[in-house]
Parts: C-alpha cells; structure tokens; sequence
C-alpha cells in the first residue's frame, strides 16, 4: 500500500549522448593548451636558444637579480661573470634570465684569458669599472668624488 511499484528506465544512453557529454573536456582542453600550454612552450624554447647563444663579452642578468658581464664560457651548463672589478663567479647557465646586451665577438675566437682587453673595451663609456670609479659602493664610502 504505501510503496508503489518502481518501474525501470529506458534503455542505455546511445553514441551522440556520449559524445555530448566529453564534448565540453574537450573544449577545456583545447583552450587551456592554446592560453596557457603553447605559450609556456614557445618561451621555454626560447630561453633555451637565449641560453644556447651566450658568449664573451654578453652583459647579463642572473635569476638572483644579479648583472655581469661573461668573461667565459665554460662548458655547456656553466659560465664564468664579472660582477665587478676583479670579481669574477662562476654561474650556471639555467640561472641567467636575460642579456642585456650582446658583446662583439672575440677576434681570437676562444674563450681564454689571453684576451681579456676587449672586454673592458666592450663596456659603456659611463660604467664605473671602464671610467675608473668604484660603482655605488665607492662612491657611497670615499671613492672617487663626481665632478
């Protein structure tokens, strides 16, 4: 009396009502892979060649904040900069996230300290290492005073 008769459905679900239902995944997918996969992709890609391409003489900036100029160029994974005046510091390539600026090529064409002359030459003519001055640093604490 008070439980009524339960009657079955209709039979399973057909092709196009599967179909109707992944259809939005599917879409979810393709716009996550054209906003945010392929770019991510295109720049990673192009790090790699920015990194590829680094070379004596190249002014870059490291991951830390850090800008120096490469003095060499010491294997596949690592590079030796100038931070400063004398400072020089060993540097994994991954780290480096931009050049600033690109240096001319080395007439030598190695990598050795030999010819250390066109790098100096190759820095502004208003960098305080090139100009003789001691940077922020010895300016703040008695360096050379501006004229």
């Amino acid at each position: 009396m008070f439980i009524s008769q339960a009657y079955a459905q209709g039979g399973g679900g057909s092709g196009a009502d599967m179909f109707t239902q992944l259809l939005p995944l599917i879409l979810i997918f393709v716009v996550f892979y054209f906003l945010l996969i392929r770019p991510q992709q295109k720049k990673a890609r192009e790090h790699r060649e920015m990194l590829a391409g680094v070379k004596r003489g190249d002014r870059v900036i490291t991951g830390g904040g850090i800008i120096g100029l490469v003095t060499k160029v010491i294997g596949d994974n690592e590079v030796q900069v100038e931070i400063a005046d004398g400072v020089r510091v060993r540097v994994a390539k991954s780290t480096i996230s931009n050049i600033l600026t690109r240096g001319e090529p080395v007439k030598g064409g190695k990598d050795d300290d030999a010819a250390e002359k066109p790098i100096l030459e190759s820095r502004p003519a208003n960098d305080p290492v090139r100009a003789g001055g001691g940077g922020l640093l010895g300016n703040l604490f008695g360096g050379r005073k501006k004229e």
